[in-house]
């Protein structure tokens, strides 16, 4: 959809961005705290550069149960990251870049959800894009993720992704509006 792109033009702009992805690379890594525990439940999936997340794919992909107990695992340990990043900032805004916020119910605990949204064939063609991605994985992505039309529906802003420029246009006027709103 151009998420991480929208936060990187937050951040460019002066607003400290968490992100979520971010925090859970540092919770598998050689020093994360989500190895240890991981390793008590799925030895398999921990080596000496921490939580293999290849193995852990390959474990959701053959137990129904596995992600469901990784994520009892992981999103506590996310939580935790995410609450010492506000603490620990002065800015007057902060933007969390969570990608499944309405999935784990996130949205109830910011002030404004902003989605980031691009038509479904941009959309498609830019994840195929990625290193290792295929139609099957990603059919599967998708599968896990609320539809992105009743993501729109559930946002307080949506900010479209088609264009670089538009999108950073968006982004400025909303940064602009809500200094305005709390000056």
């Amino acid at each position: 959809m151009g998420k991480s792109t929208t936060a990187a033009m937050f951040r460019d702009l002066g607003v400290p961005v968490w992100d979520a992805d971010a925090a859970v690379h540092r919770l598998y890594g050689p020093e994360g705290a989500a190895v240890a525990p991981l390793r008590a439940v799925r030895p398999l999936a921990v080596g000496p550069d921490g939580v293999d997340r290849a193995a852990l794919s390959d474990w959701i992909a053959e137990d129904p149960d596995a992600l469901s107990r990784i994520e009892r695992i992981v999103h506590p340990l996310v939580a935790r990251d995410r609450a010492a990043f506000v603490s620990d900032t002065q800015a007057a805004m902060v933007v969390l870049d969570i990608p499944l916020l309405f999935e784990t119910g996130g949205e109830n605990a910011v002030d404004l959800t902003v989605v980031v949204s691009a038509p479904p064939e941009v959309q498609r063609t830019r994840v195929l894009a990625r290193n290792g991605m295929t139609d099957a994985r990603f059919d599967a992505i998708l599968a896990r993720q609320m539809p992105d039309a009743e993501k729109r529906a559930r946002a307080d802003v949506v900010v479209p992704t088609v264009s670089m420029a538009e999108t950073r246009a968006h982004v400025e006027r909303l940064i602009e509006d809500l200094r305005n709103r709390h000056a």
